[in-house]
């Protein structure tokens, strides 16, 4: 079986470079979500390509963490039903049901409740219940949304709109405030813009197609409330030209410029680089930083000067 789909085949060939890595590292270099790249592999795996996907724990904190979790309740049914038979166990007692003493009742079942018709509705609801979010689609993704119809916006309403300040733009070495999906509090840096940085492009062991150069943006992203942010800080964060047009990151790592990790626990700060192969005559005009491309409300933009 060979891989057709673009993106496995660039899933694939990073796994036959890197030869073993964890998921999470492979989600990071790609800048990919790390559940699709699981799936993926694993998909990968069955069809019959010389793969193996594993996992690996700490058994000891993994066992404390099964023991600590909260009982299920037990099941009452509804009052007006009957209560279920006990069920036998193999050899056909019951569980503390005495040899001899197991037996089904002749007896008819108790009626069920009556079901009266609901009445048709001639008005509004007096406490209508909002309607559910709906979770179709590859999680942290702008296609929520079925394919069929137009997107929608499923931000849960706050109190509280917009992002924690006012100010939603900068230039380089402003930080910006801004809430993730989640409710989380962001502060968000960016640091530095290298541009052309071509020489740690191909210091790093990659080659530039003629007409090209690379552009490496250093970013720090600060989590200031207790909401973890669990994506990839420079997932959605995209260079912008003047005509609007945005660019995306290129799947790459550099070496010497480390690139971001999944996940910003409360209180910390983390710090990655981003890089983006651009033609060589691109103007580069701002930096956009977004949890999600179709998410307006929590955009942050840089200008940079020329």
């Amino acid at each position: 079986m060979v891989a057709t789909d673009p993106v496995d085949v660039r899933l694939l060939s990073l796994v036959a470079e890197m030869g073993r890595a964890a998921v999470h590292d492979i989600a990071a270099r790609l800048g990919m979500d790390p559940r699709e790249v699981a799936s993926r592999l694993v998909a990968l795996s069955a069809s019959g390509l010389p793969l193996l996907v594993g996992v690996e724990c700490d058994p000891n904190r993994l066992r404390a963490a099964l023991a600590a979790r909260p009982q299920p309740g037990a099941y009452a049914p509804p009052a007006g039903y009957p209560q279920p038979y006990p069920t036998p166990a193999p050899g056909g007692f019951a569980p503390g049901v005495p040899s001899g003493a197991y037996s089904v009742p002749s007896g008819p079942y108790p009626p069920p409740p009556p079901s009266n018709p609901v009445p048709a509705q001639t008005g509004p609801p007096s406490n209508p219940f909002p309607q559910p979010m709906s979770t179709w689609g590859p999680p942290q993704t702008a296609s929520w949304a079925r394919g069929d119809q137009p997107p929608q916006d499923l931000t849960v309403p706050t109190a509280r709109s917009g992002p924690a300040n006012g100010a939603r733009t900068g230039t380089v070495g402003a930080t910006l405030l801004t809430e993730g999906l989640e409710g989380e509090r962001l502060a968000i840096q960016l640091v530095e813009v290298v541009d052309p940085a071509d020489y740690l492009f191909t210091a790093a062991g990659y080659r530039l197609q003629d007409g090209e150069r690379s552009v490496v943006v250093h970013t720090e992203l600060t989590n200031r409330g207790g909401v973890p942010f669990q994506s990839l800080p420079d997932l959605y964060l995209v260079l912008v030209t003047p005509d609007g047009r945005t660019i995306a990151k290129a799947p790459v790592s550099l070496s010497s410029r480390p690139p971001h990790r999944i996940g910003v626990a409360p209180g910390e700060t983390a710090g990655g680089h981003t890089v983006y192969v651009v033609p060589e005559s691109t103007v580069i005009s701002s930096v956009r930083w977004s949890p999600r491309p179709d998410d307006q409300s929590r955009t942050l933009n840089w200008t940079i000067e020329s």
